[in-house]
């Protein structure tokens, strides 16, 4: 077992496709009670989406309350260190809570069961179910076989890759959804081992796309996020050409949707084309998601990321420019091997220019398997600390400047619920606001509902957030 696993492990030890699989199988009969707890990334949560709907449809009931389960089903994240410990931690709650009776079965799935599957299961022999990412629409024949008492454990190649006929329960509150455009990764960052994990990249044809877009709205879905490994790659392999654009253009005709917004944007992969679609498209949020990873050459180079920093600058400043009201929002890595002060301060001294809308900053985790987890130069953990907090002081700086001169302005903002404080406040998302990682606008009105896109004009601002009242 590699060396690093083995560490998490000891450690924590110690504290319509099923449609005709169901006419094979003998047909839709009520089976047990399954839990779905989904670890990670929104990409792993299309994929609990997408298992929810085929074990439901296969007859069995999906519970919110682990009380009720009698089979606990874990969709895993593999990416780095703290998600790793996350989910191990979690199988072995599960483990200690089957051992005192509560489940009859638990069943590992997504990207560390597809990534550590021997050690897994001879570290954990209380698993009982296991099946990789390229065999997600067997789901429902392992869960068949666990709830009977059984074993069973599927694994391939990660071919896997979703479309519009498959059965998928959103797992997000209705009026927004991810929608996941491609699957696995062709960029091969040497800090990163996605591509072993999911494969190579493969786009969904466009078609399959724009039907599965329409279904969501049918069923009340206002916001539409695109997502994927590398968003901007879209279509190239499928089409011979970057394809995003054309995507873009036919999502904004499509009747439903509201907001459309693109997430995981590469940088080197924007055409003229895709800057004019998504500053002409009425519904194409006026917000991109671009993970830049960092600013210094010599580390990009190092991360076997295309491009440079004069790249990166010219990039963004042709999209404000050609998109004056856009929101970019990005993330970097610090801690990277070989970041000295000096090229750390290259990449703080770029943030402070730069002034991005919104910024996440991670520190460099060591995969075993991956280029960089041999290079020397390794930085210690309180230094990544360190660059970490201050980077984020900084933002904090910029994003309250920023906030500010929003008020006065007026914002559509999508209501998602009640304060819990206050009466008549209610919370939200503005165009320039993805759900789950960036900030929400609280808004005075009256009989709000979630999923209404109402105009408000901003009041007051904050670090993160907004306040304002509905303007009539």
């Amino acid at each position: 077992m590699p060396g690093q696993v083995k560490v998490v492990f000891d450690t924590l030890v110690s504290i319509p496709y099923t449609s005709i699989y169901n006419l094979l199988i003998g047909g839709i009969q009520q089976l047990a009670e399954v839990k779905i707890i989904t670890l990670g990334c929104a990409k792993n949560l299309v994929d609990s989406e997408v298992m929810t709907g085929m074990l439901r449809d296969a007859g069995f009931t999906i519970v919110d309350n682990e009380e009720q389960a009698e089979l606990l089903l874990i969709n895993t994240c593999g990416f780095i260190a703290d998600a790793k410990k996350e989910s191990v931690r979690t199988i072995l709650e599960a483990v200690r809570s089957k051992a005192e009776g509560h489940f009859r079965g638990i069943i590992v799935t997504g990207c560390l069961a597809q990534r550590y599957k021997d050690e897994l299961l001879a570290e954990i022999p209380e698993i009982d179910g296991m099946i990789g990412t390229g065999e997600l629409p067997r789901i429902a024949e392992v869960a068949r076989e666990v709830a009977g008492g059984g074993k069973k454990t599927l694994f391939g190649g990660p071919s896997f890759l979703y479309d519009h006929k498959m059965p998928r329960v959103l797992l997000t509150p209705k009026y927004y959804s991810y929608l996941k455009i491609a699957e696995g990764c062709d960029n091969r960052c040497a800090y990163c081992a996605i591509p072993e994990i999911r494969g190579g990249y493969r786009s969904r044809p466009v078609e399959s796309i724009i039907t599965e877009t329409a279904n969501l709205a049918a069923g009340g879905v206002r916001e539409i996020n695109l997502i994927a490994q590398d968003t901007t790659r879209y279509g190239l392999d499928l089409y011979g050409e970057f394809a995003l654009d054309k995507l873009l253009a036919r999502l904004n005709e499509t009747e439903g949707p509201s907001w459309i917004r693109v997430l995981y944007a590469y940088p080197t992969h924007f055409t003229d084309r895709l800057i004019e679609v998504i500053a002409a498209g009425e519904k194409i949020c006026k917000y991109l998601d671009i993970p830049l990873q960092h600013a210094d050459d010599h580390i990009l180079k190092s991360m076997n990321r295309q491009g440079t920093m004069a790249d990166i600058t010219g990039l963004v400043e042709k999209l404000r420019l050609s998109i004056p009201e856009l929101a970019v929002r990005t993330t970097f890595i610090v801690g990277f091997p070989g970041e000295t002060a000096e090229r750390f301060k290259v990449l703080e001294d770029f943030i402070k220019h730069m002034e991005f809308d919104k910024v996440g900053v991670f520190t460099y985790s060591p995969e075993e398997g991956t280029p960089a987890a041999g290079m020397p130069g390794q930085v210690p953990d309180e230094i990544k600390e360190e660059r970490k907090d201050r980077l984020i002081e900084i933002q904090q700086d910029i994003s309250l400047k920023k906030n500010r001169k929003k008020i006065g302005s007026t914002v559509f903002a999508l209501i998602e619920g009640k304060s819990e404080d206050k009466e008549e406040i209610y919370v939200g998302r503005t165009q320039t606001d993805a759900p789950e990682v960036d900030g929400s606008i609280f808004v005075k009105g009256k009989r709000l509902k979630p999923g209404d896109i109402v105009l408000v004009q901003v009041t007051h601002a904050y670090e993160y957030d907004l306040i304002g009242e509905v303007r009539q």
